[in-house]
């Protein structure tokens, strides 16, 4: 029988599965548009970083939207269940609203993404739960050498209880952000999303009938089950190991990273042994964010179009030592967890390409280099703090080049327009371009940094660089080149960055540079064509043109 074949339960038929299964997907489609339509800061409002999610009344995630992050994953894979294990069934009503944010106790992987979610009640009975996660760009100029310094804590608590706001709870939190009015709308926006949720799987409910929405939904992780496993059952048996380097503004040391992967039949296992103790940096990874980086990983190794929800996880293994920067303790520092994340996706890449040569990428930037500027903006008379994630160089290929300057794995967020950011904060944007010859060379070569150059134009202003790939590069595959490190500048005469830090004043510039990525296979098989479009285009200089002519053994020389 072909693993992929669907089977479904007696009297249910595939296209009623295929029906659901699609109609779950619009349903969290529409709570994500809902949430970024209705949200009041600019980094949900316009850079989109947030994320909607379905799960069933287990737990188990069945839909997400497609333009969420991936790492946002792990901030709402262990809402559900947390907030069952702190709940008795009869303290979960129709109405609620629950509200967490922390790592140790869940709904979180770092404290900014906060999550609300809600049971979704049909004749009295859970039948599904609707999550949204937003990024609350607001705990700026806060240090980061143990979670109590990074933003307030929240266990996942009533918000709204059977209908009833619990305000003393929202003042709390509150109290304890930098922008109040600016978080209490984004959390409405999140509600509202909610809402949305509940009334289209309520419609969904009423139109088919709750046995056969659970039986669909069972039917659908299932089914992902049996791709996955297919899919796995295709790569050849083996142990497959590699290790990176890891630096990060946060720590004078580099770290040194590194995976195990078994594959037997149609299972995998993950070994993080020997990676390095959780350190006194916001690097480290809860277990949350270090599943949801895997099976990112997973499924775009083996099928990028199966549905991401739980029937993925269950051939998937995954061990790490606990207090590992890679699945830290309490009371570790998690902000800044993207940044590995993002290695851990390189990690399995790279550990990988011997079995699977034609389905992994080059070492993409390695990084999600988060710019932070905090303060009080004089001429609107408020206190402000703007947070970006600057894109770079996607990993080259085995057919394509990488892209250039774009969210790669972990991260899918939009940038901010110039536009909205000098319209919102007292900053100006003097350069934003891409970086020259930053990607590595190659048959395909890899993707190129960002520059993002930005005068402050208030005093005070508290500046924390948080990016990797500046003492390493991003490695290149079978022949290709590394691509450019990640840099960060200031003008003369402006504070240095200390361990990520400094403080601006008026009429200083932030140069941020992020890192190119690797190319993919040997530079003298690259195209001459594309080679010629690649100097037209001002993406290589001359002198990588003629390296490129050199290594093809030719004395032809280039433009």
């Amino acid at each position: 029988m072909n693993a992929n074949a669907v089977t479904v339960p007696i009297g249910l038929d595939p296209v009623t599965v295929e029906v659901i299964g699609a109609a779950m997907s619009t349903i969290v489609e529409e709570m994500s548009e809902t949430l970024v339509k209705a949200a009041f800061s600019p980094n949900i409002k316009e850079r989109r970083d947030c994320t909607a999610s379905l799960f069933d009344a287990a737990g188990q995630a069945v839909a997400q939207d497609e333009g969420g992050s991936p790492l946002h994953l792990g901030s709402l894979m262990g809402i559900v269940t947390s907030i069952r294990s702190r709940f008795d069934d009869d303290q979960i009503l129709e109405g609620d609203v629950f509200i967490g944010n922390d790592p140790y106790t869940g709904g979180g992987s770092h404290l900014p993404d906060i999550v609300l979610a809600t049971p979704i009640f049909v004749e009295g009975t859970v039948v599904a739960w609707a999550a949204t996660l937003a990024h609350h760009a607001d705990f700026g100029d806060r240090g980061h050498a143990h979670i109590y310094q990074e933003a307030i804590r929240i266990p996942p608590l009533h918000l709204v209880r059977a209908g009833v706001a619990q305000d003393e709870l929202l003042q709390l939190i509150l109290l304890n952000c930098q922008v109040p009015e600016e978080r209490e709308a984004d959390l409405r926006a999140q509600e509202a999303a909610l809402r949305v949720a509940v009334t289209r799987f309520g419609e969904l409910c009423q139109r088919y009938g709750v046995a056969t929405i659970t039986a669909a939904s069972d039917e659908l992780l299932n089914y992902t089950e049996r791709r996955t496993r297919a899919a796995i059952a295709d790569f050849p048996d083996g142990e497959y190991e590699f290790e990176d380097l890891f630096d990060c503004p946060e720590l004078d040391d580099v770290l040194t990273l590194k995976i195990r992967i078994v594959i037997a039949g149609d299972e995998m296992h993950f070994d993080f042994a020997g990676n390095p103790p959780q350190v006194r940096a916001s690097i480290n990874v809860v277990w949350t964010g270090l599943y949801a980086s895997v099976y990112y990983a997973v499924k775009t190794l083996i099928d990028p179009d199966i549905d991401p929800n739980a029937g993925l996880y269950r051939p998937i293994r995954i061990d790490a030592p606990r207090g590992s920067v890679v699945n830290c303790q309490a009371p570790a520092a998690v902000n800044g967890r993207s940044e590995t994340c993002q290695r851990i996706v390189d990690l399995i890449m790279g550990a990988l390409a011997d079995a699977v040569p034609t389905r992994v990428t080059a070492a993409s930037n390695g990084a999600n280099t988060g710019v932070h500027f905090s303060g009080r903006d004089p001429e609107r008379s408020r206190d402000f703090v703007y947070l970006e994630t600057i894109g770079g160089g996607s990993g080259a290929r085995s057919t394509k080049d990488g892209l250039d300057g774009v969210q790669v794995h972990m991260t899918n967020t939009s940038n901010l327009p110039v536009e909205s950011l000098e319209t919102e904060y007292p900053l100006m944007v003097e350069a934003y371009e891409l970086i020259d010859d930053s990607g590595g060379t190659g048959e395909f070569r890899g993707g190129l940094g960002i520059r993002r150059r930005v005068r402050v134009e208030a005093d005070d202003i508290h500046f924390w660089l948080d990016t990797s790939r500046q003492k390493s590069q991003p490695w290149g595959l079978f022949g290709g080149g590394s691509g450019a490190s990640a840099t960060c500048v200031l003008s003369e005469g402006a504070q240095p960055i200390d361990h990520g830090y400094s403080v601006l004043k008026t009429g200083d510039v932030v140069s941020i540079e992020t890192a190119g990525a690797g190319g993919y296979g040997e530079p003298r098989d690259r195209d001459e064509t594309s080679v010629e479009q690649d100097l037209r285009d001002a993406k290589i200089s001359a002198e990588t043109a003629s390296e490129y002519v050199k290594s093809r053994g030719s004395e032809t020389t280039s433009e």
